[in-house]
């Protein structure tokens, strides 16, 4: 077993004003040699966005983006004429491929939004763009792993589908409750992302937006030291 850990304190940081983001790996003016991706997951910042702000219409292509809001709610405009908000309670996932734009706001006058974007690599550059977003029903991620994300070609439930042998989970659990994540393939690897709580894995103790990165192993045991809510990537390492 291999295992890198991310402490909340040593990711990136950028304050534009109008917007806070912690990247955990490297993007725009962060760069960390060491911290590029954790196999096929490039990127995973933890944006603040201010009231009435947001980002721009900008391009995006051959990336798998997956976004989860924690906190209020993100509008979302885009060049294959998807137009809605996305809450709390939600996922989107959008398969950039052959090339799209979209712009993201904050149309709240008084909150902030608070949302996790994540961009993984695909298994198969090119293809035609897609978008798709659904809400998920919390009571299945109580003490119990929930798919909300899954290769388009093995979907689970009411997963989304992306264009790589990847999956991401959400779980919600008690003080005292573990919960054992068996890996899909071999290959894959396992990236654990705290929002917020204390967890105990493979020896480390983690606390709010601390992660852990974990490869050559089958199953993972989770410990949770308090409540505590997670977000699980499970990717392809090469």
């Amino acid at each position: 077993m291999k295992t890198i850990v991310h402490k909340s304190d040593t990711r990136g940081f950028a304050n534009h004003g109008w917007l806070k983001s912690y990247h955990t790996f490297s993007f725009a003016s962060y760069q960390n040699a060491a911290r590029n991706n954790f196999g096929m997951l490039r990127v995973l910042n933890d944006d603040v966005v201010q009231p009435k702000m947001g980002f721009g219409t900008h391009p995006h292509k051959n990336m798998e983006i997956i976004s989860i809001p924690l906190k209020g709610a993100l509008s979302h405009k885009d060049s294959m004429g998807n137009k809605r908000a996305i809450e709390v309670g939600e996922v989107q996932v959008m398969s950039a491929g052959t090339g799209l734009n979209h712009s993201e706001f904050n149309d709240s006058k008084t909150d902030e939004v608070n949302f996790l974007q994540l961009w993984i690599i695909p298994e198969q550059m090119g293809v035609t763009p897609r978008y798709e977003q659904r809400k998920f029903d919390a009571k299945h991620q109580k003490n119990k792993l929930q798919t909300v994300v899954a290769p388009k070609d093995k979907l689970e439930g009411d997963a989304l589908p992306i264009n790589q042998q990847a999956y991401i989970y959400r779980t919600d659990l008690d003080n005292g409750h573990s919960i054992t994540v068996f890996l899909k393939e071999r290959n894959n690897g396992l990236y654990i992302f705290v929002v917020e709580g204390k967890i105990l894995v493979s020896g480390n103790i983690l606390n709010d937006r601390d992660a852990i990165g974990i490869s050559d192993a089958q199953n993972i045991l989770v410990l949770a030291q308090e409540d505590t809510k997670l977000i699980i990537v499970e990717v392809p390492m090469t």
